[in-house]
């Protein structure tokens, strides 16, 4: 019995000894891991901010394991950049086992002091791997940018300039009897859950070559059309003698609330040459307000493009609204592009809700488009409780409508063409709503209206053809030599 027990652990010794055997390391000095990109690339980071995460994922292609002598940050202990090994947050780990046919993660982050530069600085470092006496590399790159950060209330008249970006990382709070001006080239980002808010005054001036941007602080080409990525601007009821021009406010929640219904009176703005576009609920939401536009293109947002609500008073001239809301992705919009209301009935949470309702003083359309992609293909929406003026007018105006609406009405209508097709050059791909050539609304506008707007968004000239097209666009004809 002793013998057979004594026979069985030799047997059992064997077999750990081959085990053993095939768990060896491979030592071939030719022993390359692969690596799922060969460079880390950081689009700009603002500095003190810090980056988000990137990774690399490091493979082992061997029927046998890797030992990895050491993986280093090749710049540490002074890089900007900071690893993340296997799990384990270091800069540097040796004997760093990857098994046969497997891989492991390398996370990297990167805080990128300021440098006193107006302009983007690079910023680069290394990830050093030693097997076998065999060293790769991967690189690391980084673009950093010095910025102003805002993180209190606007107190007292203040400037933005193009000089460098602003960031919100808290709510930006234009105070009352404070005006904050924005000058060409600015770029404001905002952290997710922020937005500009405003009982003062906002003038924003941009310029066709130097527009102002507002947007999210997600630079990441995958967050490029992400909506709902920070809170949008607000201009409370109070706050008058508002200016955007020349500007694009993309990717929020609401890109331009104008009024609110705690606040009493109304809020009023002008808007000029600027792009609204990709929000999660509306492009414009008025309530109670006065809004004077022209040039204006706003689309593809989640509910509304524009919604003008509890009445006020609101002019737009050769404006374009195009909501192609998911365009060929599987999000549906079932509410009209434009939603012009003399109420709205506010839930109270307890199982009651409140109506509030105001006069529409005026609702007036001129040589615009009015368009987008409902499956209903009603893309104006008229909310009347009857107890409200309702005065609105559509005059040369191209409207995709349902079947049902009579643009005979001269009360309401002139010059309309109903559900004529604009035929913009790219709506769902490059989002160009500029005019094909064969598009209904090329020459379609009323001339009397194109000369007191004789340049469109992109400074083309309204009044050298046969007439001014409708929409924030004029569609110039190349000329034939």
């Amino acid at each position: 019995m002793k013998q057979s027990v004594y026979i069985f652990l030799v047997i059992l010794s064997l077999v750990y000894l081959v085990s053993c055997e095939d768990e060896k390391y491979t030592t071939s000095t030719d022993a390359r891991l692969v690596f799922s990109v060969d460079t880390v690339m950081f689009d700009t980071i603002f500095t003190t901010v810090g980056s988000t995460t990137q990774h690399l994922k490091v493979y082992n292609p061997y029927d046998q394991s890797v030992k990895v002598s050491a993986v280093r940050l090749a710049g540490s202990p002074d890089s900007d950049f900071r690893l993340n090994i296997n799990g384990i947050p270091s800069d540097e780990l040796v004997d760093l086992e990857i098994p046969a046919n497997d891989s492991i993660y390398i996370f990297v982050e990167v805080t990128i002091d300021p440098q006193g530069e107006n302009q983007p600085i690079v910023v680069k470092d290394s990830i050093e791997f030693l097997t076998n006496t065999n060293l790769q590399y991967v690189r690391l790159v980084a673009w950093g940018q010095d910025i102003e950060l805002v993180n209190t209330p606007i107190t007292v008249d203040t400037e933005w300039t193009g000089a460098r970006p602003y960031v919100v990382y808290e709510n930006a709070l234009v105070e009352k009897n404070a005006t904050l001006k924005v000058g060409p080239g600015a770029r404001i980002y905002f952290h997710a859950g922020t937005g500009l808010y405003v009982k003062g005054k906002l003038q924003v001036n941009g310029t066709l070559e130097k527009p102002v941007v507002f947007q999210a602080d997600r630079l990441e080409e995958v967050y490029r059309d992400v909506p709902d990525q920070w809170n949008g601007i607000f201009l409370y009821s109070g706050s008058h003698d508002n200016l955007i021009c020349d500007a694009e406010i993309k990717n929020a929640n609401i890109g331009l609330q104008v009024g609110n219904i705690e606040n009493e009176g109304y809020a009023s703005v002008d808007i000029r040459n600027s792009r609204i576009y990709n929000h999660s609920y509306a492009g414009i939401f008025a309530l109670k307000s006065k809004i004077s536009a022209y040039n204006t293109l706003i689309y593809n947002c989640g509910y509304y493009a524009a919604a003008l609500l509890i009445g006020g008073e609101y002019e737009f001239y050769h404006t374009t609204i195009a909501n192609y809301w998911g365009g060929y992705t599987g999000r549906i919009r079932s509410t009209s592009s434009l939603m012009i209301s003399d109420h709205v009935v506010v839930d109270q949470g307890d199982g009651s809700s409140t109506t509030y309702s105001g006069d529409l003083r005026k609702a007036y359309f001129a040589n615009s488009i009015i368009t987008g992609n409902i499956l209903t293909g009603n893309e104006v929406e008229l909310a009347r409780l009857g107890k409200q003026e309702f005065n609105y007018f559509f005059d040369h105006c191209l409207l995709s409508l349902a079947d049902t609406v009579n643009v005979e009405n001269p009360t309401h209508y002139s010059g309309i063409l109903k559900n004529a097709l604009p035929k913009f050059v790219d709506p769902y791909v490059k989002m160009n709503f500029e005019l094909d050539t064969l598009s209904a609304a090329k020459d379609a506008g009323s001339p009397e209206i194109g000369k007191l707007f004789p340049f469109d968004l992109v400074n083309q000239n309204r009044t050298l053809d046969a007439g001014p097209d409708l929409g924030a666009y004029e569609r110039v004809e190349e000329q034939a030599y």
